[in-house]
């Protein structure tokens, strides 16, 4: 096809995650080019067939490679990732019901942790003999338990954490990502990593071998 003088530029992220096992170009790619003719066509094209709820690794040279097998003339430039994973799941839904005891599962055992991890800190550090020596070294007397510096204690570790995790249900007080998302996000990046490292050492393993 005459496409010389053209150039193709895509652009693909690293993890994309379709709901159909027939996975075509535009499914994975951004692309544009002067001739749109070129465009529609391989967004059209066939890139794998896989299975439900598993992941592959598609290197950026094996798409143009594919592409070139239409467009033998065209010029393409990469402008994205280098590596794609491509996960493909069943987006059946659910209902309602598991994803909210999935939910109330994941709380109470954040709540019990963190109440186990905090009653922990304070029992190491004595908080209770602290604040009794605090209370009697200002006033003379000594304290009950529950007097002025347990309550503030309380209310500022609460304070503390919702601060630290910028976040109260729906409400976020800042723009800035929360240190879980971040988490997350870091996690996230560190399982592509591994993902795309396995690949290349099949690939070289299978070309060795």
């Amino acid at each position: 096809m005459g496409t010389s003088g053209h150039t193709l530029y895509i652009k693909g992220e690293k993890n994309k995650e379709l709901a159909k096992t027939e996975v075509l170009l535009g499914d994975v790619l951004s692309m544009e080019c002067t001739d749109q003719t070129v465009v529609s066509r391989l967004k059209t094209v066939k890139l794998l067939r896989g299975s439900l709820k598993k992941r592959y690794v598609i290197s950026i040279l094996e798409v143009i490679s594919r592409i070139h097998e239409i467009y033998p003339n065209l010029t393409v430039e990469n402008m994205g990732e280098t590596d794609l994973i491509i996960t493909i799941e069943d987006q059946k839904k659910n209902g309602k019901v598991i994803p909210f005891l999935k939910s109330v599962f994941v709380l109470l055992v954040t709540f019990i942790g963190a109440g186990f991890s905090i009653m922990s800190f304070n029992n190491d550090v004595d908080v209770p003999k602290l604040f009794n020596q605090i209370y009697f070294l200002v006033t003379g007397n000594r304290s009950d338990g529950f007097g002025i510096l347990e309550l503030t204690y309380c209310i500022g570790m609460s304070v503390g954490i919702l601060l630290f995790f910028n976040h109260f249900g729906k409400r976020r007080f800042t723009v800035d990502p929360t240190p879980m998302e971040v988490e997350m996000r870091t996690y996230e990046e560190e399982i592509e990593m591994t993902l795309i490292d396995e690949y290349s050492r099949k690939k070289e393993e299978k070309d060795v071998g």
